[in-house]
């Protein structure tokens, strides 16, 4: 047997009351457009989050984590910030939100909200001022504004393209070019301004005030930047290693950032928590996830992962590794409001794969384009791995992330009408990337309804037909359904929490993962289709689907009771 021992920590962390309630926490995260909609305009809402607090609380989470809220065109989901210290006037009011703290904390459950810090939206106050201002203002010296390239300055700074498509830089009337790495109506900050710096600061100190626990930060790899010119092409960009010195990417100096950030953070009792969004190589991560910077980073790798035993455990031992490194714990993830959700994932073809074993396209993305019809998707296969390797996850050291709906069971929704898309990568990447609307379709909370419960109206994305089997109606209540299953897995998770740490059993067999926790609670998943023996006396506590005796059937997740 091989044990894996990351940073120590006490076997009762589980224990919301310590500081370190974050280590190993379940953590919900709300799309709050998508969640739940309280005044009935087709949009959820803040008093949406508060109506459902009841059910958060049965769920058994330990935090809620937010996605954006503020005020927004909603040129990318929320994503694109006009003002960092107030509420979306069409998601409520800042009372709103103190109601909904106020509920969430009375249940027990922690909140963390989301920062946007890389790039603002550019209805922002401050952009505005920047367009109005010209060349050579102090409000342009907040962001990145370069002159064009070309004899009259009419071609752009650089061949660079945006993330969503197209290119990256964007004209303004008097003819000079800001840099937006993402949307066009989201402008990048220049974080060598102390002013942006400083203004960040006031952001966090307001949520903190307000009483939030946390923060997650978006793009956290990207803040820093350092364009000199002559600008360098897109294929010398691709070409550079992403070592620190990156012109963009996690850079080095970005830690400067977090290092002030973490004595905003250390200055409240008790210290309020951060995870970073940060897609950097592996051996960086422990930078963002020290007790210096941010404490904690995403692990993404069970984002791009097959169904598949090899994978899996590689991935748990190298971020356990990493964790060990930075004195953190990790972080587990299976989906979020950026991919498609894991039980569809799971019901498609494994995705091909480089000579690094990293994926070759984004998993799913032919079947979205086809509209979910090519190639055919295997919807009891996919949930019944979906929920092997949900409670594979929520067995493991560490804090697991649960995206909303994933607790249903449910699917990515491929057939939404072009008319009622809403993602900027639809419409920048015409016939390349159909974008993320899929996961962001309202939840089903009745089986009736023009909304599925969601609101009194309709829905801003449209719900399929079959979303209804997936309601929370429909499920609560049946011991089989995947409502159940997490209802089930996360109380017994918490009553059995121990050490950061795993033994690996040897099951002797390469499609079954077997792990120990220190207080002797077992794990066993059968990622093949043959059954496999459990060990003898082995009590299931637990089980992702029904075992036949001592017989664990294959694509099934089993819990043994510890000591």
């Amino acid at each position: 047997m091989t044990t894996v021992h990351p940073a120590p920590s006490p076997s009762d962390q589980h224990d919301l009351e310590l500081p370190a309630w974050w280590r190993q926490a379940v953590v919900y995260q709300v799309y709050p457009r998508s969640f739940a909609d309280a005044d009935g305009d087709g949009i959820g809402d803040i008093r949406g989050v508060t109506s459902r607090v009841p059910y958060l609380k049965e769920l058994g989470i330990d935090a809620v984590w937010l996605s954006p809220f503020y005020p927004s065109a909603l040129a990318d989901g929320g994503y694109d910030v006009a003002d960092y210290r107030d509420v979306d006037p069409r998601l409520g009011t800042l009372e709103d939100f103190d109601e909904m703290l106020r509920a969430l904390h009375g249940a027990g459950i922690k909140v963390v909200v989301d920062i946007v810090p890389n790039h603002t939206s550019d209805q922002h106050e401050w952009f505005q001022e920047a367009l109005a201002a010209g060349r050579g203002s102090a409000a342009r010296a907040r962001y990145i504004f370069r002159d064009g390239s070309g004899p009259d300055g009419s071609e752009p700074p650089a061949d660079w393209e945006s993330v969503f498509g197209g290119s990256a830089w964007e004209r303004v009337a008097d003819g000079q070019w800001y840099f937006h790495n993402f949307a066009v109506e989201q402008p990048d900050l220049d974080w060598s301004n102390p002013e942006v710096r400083a203004d960040f600061v006031k952001t966090l100190r307001f949520w903190s005030d307000r009483g939030v626990d946390g923060f997650r930060i978006d793009v956290a790899h990207m803040l820093a930047k350092d364009f000199v010119d002559p600008l360098p092409s897109q294929a010398e960009l691709d070409a550079m290693p992403r070592d620190g010195n990156h012109p963009m990417i996690d850079r080095d100096d970005v830690h400067e950032v977090y290092a002030e950030w973490r004595e905003v953070f250390d200055s409240y009792d008790p210290p309020r928590t951060a995870v970073a969004e940060a897609w950097v190589e592996p051996s960086r991560i422990p930078l963002y996830a020290r007790a210096e910077s941010l404490g904690q980073a995403f692990n993404f790798d069970l984002l791009e992962a097959d169904f598949d035993a090899a994978q899996f455990r590689r991935i748990v031992g190298d971020n356990l590794a990493l964790a060990g490194k930075s004195g953190s714990s990790t972080t587990w993830v299976l989906s979020n409001h950026d991919v498609v959700r894991h039980a569809t994932r799971y019901g498609l073809p494994d995705v091909e794969r480089d000579d690094k074993g990293r994926p070759t396209r984004k998993h799913g993305n032919e079947w979205l384009l086809s509209g979910g019809v090519e190639p055919e998707l295997d919807v009891a296969r996919g949930l019944r791995r979906a929920r092997a390797a949900t409670l594979f996850v929520l067995g493991l050291p560490g804090s697991a992330y649960v995206y909303q709906g994933e607790e249903l069971g449910l699917h990515e929704v491929a057939a939404i009408p072009d008319a009622e898309r809403q993602d900027p990568t639809f419409f920048r990447s015409p016939g390349e990337d159909i974008g993320r609307d899929g996961c962001r379709v309202p939840l089903p909370w009745s089986a009736q309804g023009p909304s599925l419960g969601f609101g009194a109206g309709g829905a801003h994305l449209p719900q399929p037909a079959w979303f209804a089997e997936y309601a929370v109606s429909a499920e609560d209540g049946d011991p089989a359904s995947t409502l159940s299953l997490y209802r089930d897995a996360l109380a017994l998770r918490r009553a059995s929490q121990t050490g950061e740490s795993l033994e690996w059993i040897d099951t002797g067999r390469d499609d079954v993962l077997g792990f120990r926790r220190p207080n002797g609670w077992t794990v066993f998943t059968n990622f093949g289709t043959e059954p496999f023996e459990l060990p003898a006396g082995s009590d299931v506590s637990l089980s992702s689907g029904p075992v036949d005796g001592s017989r664990l059937p294959g694509e099934t997740t089993a819990w043994i009771a510890g000591a």
